[in-house]
């Protein structure tokens, strides 16, 4: 027989914010708005209902089989976006023919995937998407990079406390191509190694034998995750590639930026969704107790795919989840937030009520934040409420006030007074 008890949680894998959690969610989400202005990044939205066929079209087999799809009263497939690249791409491409390139975008977008919740993953989340479109130097590569290890040092996490891992699927393609496989057999290969710890590699093998693959060569495949550095690759090469001086370039613009000693090269980075055409890239904190913090690369097909003139494009996603659980981790959250008030404001009777309110706004039109009681109040449940509150001052209305014209204003921090006219408070704003 069903239950009719109702569960107060939300829906599995979803999050609700109470007060407390949104300091440390905005702390991150400024970290990030303020690091893509800096870095020259305009901001864009875009609905969170996408075309399912767009999202089945170019994200990969595996976000397809995450997406929350549905069908709307009219009959057309719909779903809740999983990433927010190809809208981003649909959007671009609606107006290519009026757009300025390179561009440099960014979004801060609620995302969702159906997939098993551990840690570090939920069904869904916030991410920081960084992209430039039209730009075909590395220099594109390195600059959603640095943007996203200034919004890391902005919430206190440098060098010491993680890694970005970095790779080539262009790189990997030539080890491929020298080893015999063909072009058409890349992209299953990628996809297929990118599943290794995930599942079993005889599992793999079945996949890249479906895909074409000889079965001769697959040990091979293996070993190549066992590369541990550029020089390894440039010997089984035997020259300098496009693809390989390409890393090298990017490893020397990163030095420029300052942040190339937060680069691993791991030749393992392959990355699941299917449009990536060259550098990719994920970042881990040192002790690897936590998934990926942030992660992209390059995605040079992507428009032209969709039915846009081909432009060359780079992309970044950084969620919430992961760098929110190293900061708590670290011990790094921010105990205060934009909701602690600056003044915080009571009275005794209802005869200071309306005094409170014009003191109160009189503080708010200078920008003050301020916290008025809705209701009269005993001093003593009024301080303590604003210091639990973080308040830094405190302004409490007794008769005495009223009669005498005087305020006295409390520095929560010392428990200084200083005595200013109601007049002259009033007057300010």
């Amino acid at each position: 027989m069903a239950s009719n008890t109702i569960s107060f949680a939300p829906p599995r894998g979803m999050r609700d914010f109470y007060p407390e959690d949104m300091i440390l969610r905005n702390a991150i989400f400024q970290a990030w708005s303020q690091a893509a202005r800096q870095s020259g990044f305009d901001e864009y939205d875009a609905c969170v209902v996408e075309s399912l066929a767009l999202l089945k079209r170019k994200s990969g087999e595996e976000i397809t089989d995450q997406i929350y799809h549905f069908e709307d009263k009219s009959g057309r497939e719909l779903a809740l976006r999983p990433e927010m690249t190809p809208t981003l791409a649909r959007m671009i491409v609606s107006k290519q023919g009026g757009l300025v390139m390179p561009l440099k975008w960014f979004a801060v977008a609620q995302c969702f995937r159906y997939e098993r919740t551990t840690r570090g993953r939920k069904r869904e989340h916030y991410q920081l998407n960084l992209d430039i479109i039209g730009e075909p130097s590395v220099s594109a590569e390195a600059e959603v990079i640095a943007t996203a290890a200034t919004a890391m040092a902005q919430l206190g996490l440098t060098g010491e406390h993680y890694r970005i891992r970095f790779s080539s699927r262009a790189l990997l393609s030539d080890i491929l191509l020298k080893l015999g496989i063909e072009a058409t057999h890349h992209a299953a290969t990628f996809l297929a190694l990118d599943k290794r710890g995930k599942i079993t590699d005889d599992a793999i093998k079945d996949l890249l034998v479906s895909e074409g693959v000889s079965s001769e060569t697959i040990p091979t495949i293996f070993t190549l995750l066992n590369i541990r550095s550029l020089e390894q690759v440039r010997e089984m090469l035997g020259k300098d590639t496009p693809a390989y001086q390409d890393i090298k370039q990017f490893l020397t613009t990163l030095d420029a930026y300052g942040v190339a000693d937060l680069m691993t090269f791991d030749i393992s980075v392959i990355r699941g969704l299917a449009y990536y055409t060259g550098i990719v890239f994920e970042a881990f904190d040192l002790n690897h107790g936590l998934r990926a913090i942030f992660g992209g690369g390059r995605y040079d097909n992507l428009l032209g795919d969709i039915g846009g003139d081909s432009a060359t494009g780079v992309g970044l996603g950084f969620g919430d989840v992961v760098v929110a659980e190293l900061i708590v981790e670290l011990g790094m959250e921010p105990t205060t937030g934009e909701h602690t008030p600056d003044v915080s404001i009571s009275f005794m009777e209802e005869d200071q009520h309306l005094t409170a309110i014009q003191v109160a706004a009189a503080l708010r039109r200078r920008g003050k934040r301020t916290h008025l009681a809705l209701h009269a109040e005993k001093p003593k449940q009024f301080f303590s409420k604003a210091g639990k509150s973080a308040a830094a001052q405190a302004i409490y209305i007794g008769p005495d006030d009223i009669t005498s014209g005087t305020l006295r204003i409390k520095n929560m921090t010392d428990r200084s007074q200083e005595e200013v006219a109601i007049s002259e408070l009033l007057s300010r704003a």
